[in-house]
């Protein structure tokens, strides 16, 4: 499933970074400082 745009927004700040993938290796992490990156990987 891809990444959505609703599940990207939603994406909550935790005590650890965390990841939203989509099935072709495409991720979003959330640092829990607030900072996110998009990777292909």
């Amino acid at each position: 499933m891809p990444l959505a745009d609703t599940a990207v927004r939603n994406a909550k700040l935790g005590s650890k970074t965390t990841r939203r993938l989509d099935e072709q290796g495409l991720y979003l992490e959330v640092s829990p400082s607030g900072g996110e990156w998009t990777l292909n990987h």
